[in-house]
């Protein structure tokens, strides 16, 4: 068992896989840095200075020890404006991705090398001439 698990776990495809994911991880965060950081305090401050992850709709107040239940829509905003961010960066880098490999496809190929008996008769042909 340990062996089919090993042989399983260094398949091109798992590590390719836990690559991306750790790199999507990280992506993220940057994402979520640059939507909290440097996009949403302009769109705050353009809409009055408002905070979009503190909006949110009391259900419950707090009573006692319970804490108040709250409908947190302004974080659902958040994670709306993260998601389409990401999607956006992943869709440019696939489109760029895509261009690039069009572009190998439309180069021409170099033509084959003649067979070796095609060169040799040329050189052949070559001699009789002179």
């Amino acid at each position: 068992m340990l062996k089919e698990f090993r042989e399983f776990a260094m398949k091109g495809n798992v590590m390719d896989m836990a690559v991306g994911i750790i790199i999507g991880g990280a992506f993220g965060k940057i994402v979520a840095s640059l939507v909290n950081d440097v996009l949403m305090p302009p769109i705050g401050m353009l809409v009055g200075g408002m905070d979009f992850t503190k909006l949110a709709i009391t259900l419950k107040a707090a009573q006692g020890e319970a804490p108040a239940v709250l409908l947190k829509y302004g974080m659902f905003i958040q994670q709306t404006i993260d998601f389409i961010i990401i999607a956006f960066v992943i869709f440019m880098m696939i489109k760029g991705m895509n261009k690039l490999r069009r572009k190998q496809e439309e180069a021409p190929a170099a033509p084959p090398e003649p067979p070796r008996q095609e060169v040799l008769l040329a050189e052949i042909r070559d001699l009789l001439k002179k």
